[in-house]
């Protein structure tokens, strides 16, 4: 695999200070505002097997430099045997990008959709490889992940930025990225709408409001990278902007539930994590979402509980598994009626709100007039320095963003 020397010109094409930017987003401007002519998208997205013998191989490359031995990644494969070893995170893709189109197609946007994992075919290089063969130089990246942390934000740009210079393509292609959209209104209302028709189905069946408890849950990641996620000059604390965004968002998911469902107004909730993988001796984000279920259920005071998976774009593994299997049979032996409420997968106000990201990059939309939730959107176009940190390998080349 090549590399890139941080000192290199091949890191700074047309003098930029961010990493084969366009010209636009070349100095590194918080938002950009000013036009692009985009002319191809970059949907990347983490990959998954497609079927058992995909299994192993898969799990070599999410794993590749730990040393981890087949027979321990044994013990994750199970979860995707038990499902025939198909992921269903390229089917999500796939009927994510055919939606994507259709929305562009609709308000005459003439914009081809390149896809490319991390992981797994079809590979990020590849779909670089196929844009640049068809003649497209001045690409906008979209990952498939909401959140600032290093395996959600960084590490897509980092990918980005190794698959220009193991392609061949430095000096030839510019690529920049939509900035995160935990809150923007077309990744939230899929959220709103499960939770109002999770806890509404439970007052209509006569669960009492003072039962209902709502466990908002996302991929658990070690607290030292969730500290270092997101603008060191924020301050914020412990968990930094990985879980400051997450709370943020069930914040106002939570209140718009009260506005629509005023019986709900006092449902108590809680951030919760799951699907940790890392040695017993490293701190992870707590508590488990299982913990959590078994507390609750000692506690007494809880009859059911809402299991939103806030921290996914669609169905991953992570939700099928985890959440479907493991925290579902979790509150069923412990007597606490559970449901689980829908990813944003290809809703529709999900697709057209980022098509409107798209539109805000390919108009230069001032930030003042970007659509965010929370009061730390709308987020940052071009990540700031020091942005989401991997403490053990440090900081490797990225594009959109200023270095380090």
């Amino acid at each position: 695999m090549s590399t890139i020397d941080a000192s290199s010109s091949l890191t700074a094409p047309h003098d930029s200070a961010v990493l084969f930017a366009s010209p636009a987003a070349a100095d590194g401007p918080a938002h950009v505002e000013q036009p692009v002519n985009y002319d191809a998208l970059l949907l990347a997205s983490f990959g998954g097997p497609e079927g058992q013998d995909d299994v192993i191989p898969f799990l070599r490359n999410v794993t590749r430099g730990r040393g981890i031995p087949d027979e321990r990644l044994e013990d994750v494969a199970h979860h995707y045997r038990h499902f025939g070893g198909v992921s269903p995170i390229n089917a999500q893709n796939r009927a994510l990008k055919a939606a994507l189109e259709a929305e562009l197609q609709r308000r005459g946007i003439l914009l081809p959709i390149y896809w490319g994992n991390r992981n797994w075919e079809p590979y990020l290089d590849d779909a670089l490889v196929r844009a640049a063969g068809d003649g497209h130089r001045t690409l906008l990246a979209l990952a498939t992940s909401a959140y600032s942390s290093y395996s959600s934000d960084r590490q897509y740009r980092e990918d980005l930025a190794r698959a220009v210079v193991d392609t061949g393509l430095v000096g030839q292609v510019t690529i920049d990225k939509v900035r995160l959209f935990f809150d923007h209104p077309g990744f939230v209302a899929p959220f709103v709408a499960g939770v109002l028709d999770a806890v509404g189905g439970m007052l209509a069946d006569r669960v009492a409001a003072s039962g209902i408890r709502v466990l908002f849950s996302t991929h658990s990641i070690p607290v030292a990278d969730a500290d270092r996620s997101g603008p060191r000059e924020l301050g914020l604390p412990t968990g930094g902007a990985y879980v400051a965004q997450h709370r943020a968002v069930a914040e106002h998911v939570m209140s718009e539930l009260a506005a629509a469902l005023p019986a709900a107004a006092q449902v108590p909730w809680q951030l919760v994590f799951q699907s940790r993988s890392g040695p017993a001796s490293q701190p992870w984000l707590e508590p488990d979402i299982n913990d959590v279920i078994h507390e609750l259920a000692e506690e007494g005071a809880a009859t059911a509980v809402v299991i939103v998976p806030l921290g996914f774009v669609s169905d991953h593994m992570e939700v099928m598994w985890d959440l479907d299997e493991e925290a579902t049979e979790t509150a069923r032996e412990v007597g606490l009626r559970s449901v689980r409420t829908p990813t944003p997968g290809t809703h529709p106000a999900f697709v057209s709100g980022l098509v409107d990201l798209i539109e805000e990059r390919l108009h230069g939309t001032p930030a003042a007039e970007r659509p965010h939730l929370t009061d730390l959107g709308p987020w940052y176009d071009v990540a700031r320095p020091g942005c989401c940190e991997n403490v053990r390998a440090g900081f490797k080349p990225a594009v959109a963003g200023l270095a380090p």
